[in-house]
Protein backbone atom coordinates (compact mmCIF):
# COMPACT_ATOMS: atom_id res chain seq x y z
CA UNK A 1 0.00 0.00 0.00
CA UNK A 2 1.23 3.28 -0.93
CA UNK A 3 1.01 6.38 1.17
CA UNK A 4 1.22 10.36 0.12
CA UNK A 5 3.34 12.69 2.10
CA UNK A 6 4.87 16.26 1.97
CA UNK A 7 7.89 17.76 3.55
CA UNK A 8 7.00 20.80 5.49
CA UNK A 9 10.04 22.46 3.48
CA UNK A 10 7.29 23.48 0.69
CA UNK A 11 6.50 25.93 2.90
CA UNK A 12 8.72 27.29 5.52
CA UNK A 13 12.47 26.51 7.41
CA UNK A 14 13.46 25.63 10.25
CA UNK A 15 10.68 23.33 11.19
CA UNK A 16 9.44 24.56 14.91
CA UNK A 17 7.04 23.52 17.55
CA UNK A 18 4.71 26.49 15.78
CA UNK A 19 5.22 24.98 12.22
CA UNK A 20 2.22 22.38 13.48
CA UNK A 21 -0.24 25.13 12.09
CA UNK A 22 0.54 23.83 8.38
CA UNK A 23 -1.22 20.03 9.77
CA UNK A 24 -4.52 21.06 9.39
CA UNK A 25 -3.85 21.84 5.44
CA UNK A 26 -1.49 19.09 4.82
CA UNK A 27 -4.71 16.63 5.86
CA UNK A 28 -7.41 18.50 4.10
CA UNK A 29 -5.54 18.63 0.88
CA UNK A 30 -5.34 14.59 1.24
CA UNK A 31 -1.93 13.56 2.07
CA UNK A 32 -1.49 10.46 4.94
CA UNK A 33 1.61 11.77 6.23
CA UNK A 34 4.46 14.50 6.48
CA UNK A 35 7.86 15.05 6.54
CA UNK A 36 9.21 16.94 9.19
CA UNK A 37 12.53 18.10 9.02
CA UNK A 38 14.79 18.29 11.90
CA UNK A 39 17.35 21.22 11.51
CA UNK A 40 17.33 22.64 15.48
CA UNK A 41 15.57 20.09 17.61
CA UNK A 42 15.85 22.01 20.35
CA UNK A 43 13.08 24.24 18.57
CA UNK A 44 10.85 21.40 18.69
CA UNK A 45 8.59 20.67 21.46
CA UNK A 46 8.31 16.61 21.11
CA UNK A 47 4.93 16.18 23.16
CA UNK A 48 3.26 18.98 21.42
CA UNK A 49 3.65 17.98 17.78
CA UNK A 50 2.41 14.63 18.72
CA UNK A 51 -0.44 15.93 19.71
CA UNK A 52 -1.08 17.38 16.44
CA UNK A 53 -0.19 14.74 14.98
CA UNK A 54 -2.25 12.88 16.40
CA UNK A 55 -5.47 15.28 16.20
CA UNK A 56 -4.65 15.68 12.24
CA UNK A 57 -4.04 11.67 11.71
CA UNK A 58 -0.76 11.96 9.97
CA UNK A 59 1.87 10.29 10.12
CA UNK A 60 5.27 11.37 11.11
CA UNK A 61 8.48 10.68 8.59
CA UNK A 62 11.82 12.19 10.30
CA UNK A 63 14.40 13.33 8.02
CA UNK A 64 17.62 15.06 9.81
CA UNK A 65 19.65 17.73 8.32
CA UNK A 66 23.51 17.64 7.75
CA UNK A 67 25.72 20.83 7.51
CA UNK A 68 29.26 21.31 8.05
CA UNK A 69 29.39 20.58 11.86
CA UNK A 70 26.95 17.33 11.29
CA UNK A 71 29.87 15.46 9.01
CA UNK A 72 30.43 11.84 9.92
CA UNK A 73 33.70 11.71 7.30
CA UNK A 74 35.08 14.79 9.03
CA UNK A 75 38.61 14.59 10.45
CA UNK A 76 37.98 15.56 14.09
CA UNK A 77 36.58 13.03 15.85
CA UNK A 78 34.57 15.89 17.94
CA UNK A 79 32.46 17.05 14.44
CA UNK A 80 31.81 12.78 14.47
CA UNK A 81 30.35 13.30 18.40
CA UNK A 82 28.27 15.97 17.79
CA UNK A 83 26.79 14.58 14.96
CA UNK A 84 26.06 11.48 16.98
CA UNK A 85 23.97 13.73 19.46
CA UNK A 86 22.41 14.66 17.36
CA UNK A 87 21.11 11.79 15.43
CA UNK A 88 20.51 10.41 18.98
CA UNK A 89 17.92 13.08 19.15
CA UNK A 90 16.13 12.81 15.99
CA UNK A 91 16.09 9.42 16.78
CA UNK A 92 13.96 10.18 20.64
CA UNK A 93 11.44 12.32 18.29
CA UNK A 94 11.24 9.07 16.22
CA UNK A 95 10.02 6.80 19.71
CA UNK A 96 8.19 9.76 21.08
CA UNK A 97 6.66 10.31 17.69
CA UNK A 98 6.40 6.41 16.44
CA UNK A 99 8.23 6.83 13.73
CA UNK A 100 10.36 4.20 12.44
CA UNK A 101 13.52 5.91 10.83
CA UNK A 102 15.29 8.70 10.55
CA UNK A 103 15.68 9.50 6.75
CA UNK A 104 18.49 11.65 5.33
CA UNK A 105 22.52 12.35 4.14
CA UNK A 106 23.74 11.35 7.52
CA UNK A 107 27.11 10.15 5.44
CA UNK A 108 28.86 13.08 5.38
CA UNK A 109 27.72 16.86 5.26
CA UNK A 110 25.98 18.90 2.44
CA UNK A 111 27.85 20.59 -0.15
CA UNK A 112 30.27 18.51 0.40
CA UNK A 113 31.63 18.61 -3.01
CA UNK A 114 35.34 18.40 -3.93
CA UNK A 115 37.65 16.79 -6.61
CA UNK A 116 39.93 15.07 -3.73
CA UNK A 117 42.79 12.06 -4.44
CA UNK A 118 41.47 8.47 -4.34
CA UNK A 119 43.02 7.78 -1.01
CA UNK A 120 41.16 10.63 0.89
CA UNK A 121 37.89 9.32 -0.45
CA UNK A 122 39.12 5.59 0.32
CA UNK A 123 39.49 7.02 4.03
CA UNK A 124 36.47 8.85 4.13
CA UNK A 125 34.50 6.29 3.10
CA UNK A 126 35.87 3.89 5.86
CA UNK A 127 35.00 6.43 8.10
CA UNK A 128 31.58 7.20 6.82
CA UNK A 129 31.03 3.14 7.19
CA UNK A 130 32.46 2.85 10.52
CA UNK A 131 30.55 5.58 11.96
CA UNK A 132 27.04 4.84 10.36
CA UNK A 133 27.86 1.36 11.65
CA UNK A 134 27.67 3.16 15.46
CA UNK A 135 24.79 5.00 14.03
CA UNK A 136 22.73 1.38 13.24
CA UNK A 137 23.68 0.80 16.76
CA UNK A 138 22.09 3.61 18.57
CA UNK A 139 18.94 2.77 16.08
CA UNK A 140 18.70 -0.76 16.84
CA UNK A 141 18.55 0.24 20.76
CA UNK A 142 15.45 2.74 20.12
CA UNK A 143 13.84 0.48 17.55
CA UNK A 144 14.27 2.41 14.46
CA UNK A 145 16.17 2.32 11.38
CA UNK A 146 18.23 5.30 9.17
CA UNK A 147 17.42 5.78 5.61
CA UNK A 148 20.17 6.82 3.71
CA UNK A 149 19.93 9.28 0.84
CA UNK A 150 22.29 9.86 -1.99
CA UNK A 151 22.52 13.07 -3.63
CA UNK A 152 23.64 14.46 -6.83
CA UNK A 153 26.53 14.94 -7.75
CA UNK A 154 26.54 19.00 -6.90
CA UNK A 155 25.77 18.32 -3.27
CA UNK A 156 27.76 15.60 -2.35
CA UNK A 157 31.07 13.55 -3.95
CA UNK A 158 30.39 10.37 -1.78
CA UNK A 159 27.14 8.96 -2.10
CA UNK A 160 25.21 9.85 -5.87
CA UNK A 161 23.33 7.06 -7.12
CA UNK A 162 21.71 4.12 -5.90
CA UNK A 163 24.94 1.69 -6.37
CA UNK A 164 26.59 3.85 -4.73
CA UNK A 165 24.07 3.84 -1.88
CA UNK A 166 24.05 -0.23 -1.74
CA UNK A 167 27.40 -0.60 -1.71
CA UNK A 168 27.72 1.68 1.56
CA UNK A 169 24.57 -0.46 2.95
CA UNK A 170 26.77 -3.09 2.35
CA UNK A 171 29.49 -2.11 4.06
CA UNK A 172 27.70 -1.58 6.84
CA UNK A 173 26.48 -4.62 6.98
CA UNK A 174 23.28 -3.93 9.83
CA UNK A 175 19.56 -4.01 9.96
CA UNK A 176 19.05 -0.68 10.94
CA UNK A 177 20.55 0.38 7.65
CA UNK A 178 18.32 1.41 4.75
CA UNK A 179 17.58 3.85 1.90
CA UNK A 180 16.15 6.88 0.43
CA UNK A 181 15.74 7.65 -3.04
CA UNK A 182 14.41 11.09 -3.94
CA UNK A 183 12.92 11.29 -8.03
CA UNK A 184 15.05 14.65 -8.21
CA UNK A 185 18.34 13.34 -7.38
CA UNK A 186 17.60 10.22 -9.37
CA UNK A 187 16.60 12.59 -12.09
CA UNK A 188 20.48 13.61 -12.71
CA UNK A 189 22.50 10.99 -11.79
CA UNK A 190 20.71 7.45 -12.92
CA UNK A 191 20.79 6.34 -16.44
CA UNK A 192 17.82 4.17 -15.64
CA UNK A 193 15.86 5.11 -12.88
CA UNK A 194 13.87 1.39 -12.73
CA UNK A 195 16.96 -0.34 -12.67
CA UNK A 196 18.17 1.91 -9.95
CA UNK A 197 15.40 1.14 -7.54
CA UNK A 198 16.40 -2.85 -8.32
CA UNK A 199 19.65 -2.24 -7.53
CA UNK A 200 18.44 -0.68 -3.90
CA UNK A 201 15.72 -3.28 -3.65
CA UNK A 202 14.12 -4.16 -0.21
CA UNK A 203 16.62 -1.68 1.37
CA UNK A 204 14.00 1.07 -0.23
CA UNK A 205 12.45 2.51 2.61
CA UNK A 206 11.40 5.63 1.55
CA UNK A 207 10.77 7.64 -1.60
CA UNK A 208 10.93 11.67 -2.07
CA UNK A 209 9.78 12.95 -5.46
CA UNK A 210 9.43 16.27 -7.11
CA UNK A 211 10.01 17.20 -10.85
CA UNK A 212 13.22 17.46 -12.58
CA UNK A 213 13.14 20.95 -12.04
CA UNK A 214 11.72 20.41 -8.36
CA UNK A 215 8.43 21.68 -9.44
CA UNK A 216 5.13 20.45 -9.31
CA UNK A 217 5.33 16.43 -9.97
CA UNK A 218 3.19 15.73 -13.32
CA UNK A 219 4.78 19.26 -15.03
CA UNK A 220 8.51 18.20 -16.08
CA UNK A 221 10.21 15.93 -17.50
CA UNK A 222 10.91 13.19 -14.79
CA UNK A 223 10.02 9.64 -15.60
CA UNK A 224 7.20 8.94 -13.82
CA UNK A 225 6.62 6.29 -15.70
CA UNK A 226 10.17 4.62 -15.04
CA UNK A 227 9.62 5.49 -11.19
CA UNK A 228 6.29 3.33 -10.95
CA UNK A 229 7.21 0.11 -12.77
CA UNK A 230 10.49 0.18 -10.67
CA UNK A 231 8.54 0.48 -7.29
CA UNK A 232 6.17 -2.21 -8.54
CA UNK A 233 9.19 -4.11 -9.03
CA UNK A 234 10.21 -4.08 -5.72
CA UNK A 235 6.92 -4.25 -4.29
CA UNK A 236 7.20 -0.86 -2.48
CA UNK A 237 4.86 -0.69 0.40
CA UNK A 238 6.11 2.58 1.99
CA UNK A 239 5.26 6.76 1.29
CA UNK A 240 5.55 8.83 -1.58
CA UNK A 241 6.92 12.22 -0.23
CA UNK A 242 7.31 15.67 -2.27
CA UNK A 243 10.10 17.49 -1.65
CA UNK A 244 10.61 20.83 -2.52
CA UNK A 245 11.09 24.32 -1.45
CA UNK A 246 10.17 28.12 -0.74
CA UNK A 247 12.25 31.21 -2.02
CA UNK A 248 10.78 32.72 0.74
CA UNK A 249 13.08 31.30 2.88
CA UNK A 250 16.26 33.24 1.84
CA UNK A 251 18.69 30.87 3.94
CA UNK A 252 16.69 27.39 2.29
CA UNK A 253 16.51 28.86 -1.14
CA UNK A 254 19.96 29.64 -0.94
CA UNK A 255 20.88 26.55 -0.08
CA UNK A 256 19.33 24.50 -3.01
CA UNK A 257 19.88 26.99 -5.29
CA UNK A 258 16.19 28.02 -6.01
CA UNK A 259 16.32 31.68 -7.55
CA UNK A 260 12.33 31.98 -8.51
CA UNK A 261 9.09 30.43 -7.88
CA UNK A 262 8.09 27.15 -8.66
CA UNK A 263 4.28 27.22 -9.02
CA UNK A 264 1.66 29.43 -8.59
CA UNK A 265 1.76 29.28 -4.86
CA UNK A 266 3.30 26.61 -2.52
CA UNK A 267 -0.31 25.63 -1.91
CA UNK A 268 -1.10 24.99 -5.39
CA UNK A 269 2.46 22.59 -5.61
CA UNK A 270 0.90 20.66 -2.72
CA UNK A 271 -2.71 20.36 -3.66
CA UNK A 272 -2.02 19.57 -8.04
CA UNK A 273 1.32 17.23 -6.80
CA UNK A 274 -0.73 14.70 -4.67
CA UNK A 275 -3.12 14.80 -7.00
CA UNK A 276 -1.26 13.84 -9.77
CA UNK A 277 0.49 10.94 -7.92
CA UNK A 278 -2.72 9.79 -6.70
CA UNK A 279 -3.27 9.28 -10.70
CA UNK A 280 -0.18 7.85 -11.28
CA UNK A 281 -0.17 5.05 -8.11
CA UNK A 282 -4.03 4.55 -6.88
Amino acid sequence: MITFGVSTWLWTSPFTTDTVTLFPKIKAMGYDAVEIPVEYPELIDGAKVKAALNEHSLAPIVCAAFGPTRDLTHDDPAVHQACFDYIEQCFALCNQWEASFVAGPMYSAVGKARMIPDEQRKVEWNRAVENLQKVCQLAQQRGVKIALEPLNRFETDLINTASDVRQLVNDINHPAAGVLLDGFHMGIEEPNIEQAIATVGDKLIHVQVSENYRGTPGTGQFRWDDLKRGLQQVDYQGCISIESFTPEIKELAGAVCIWRHLAEDQDTFASNGLAFLKQLFV
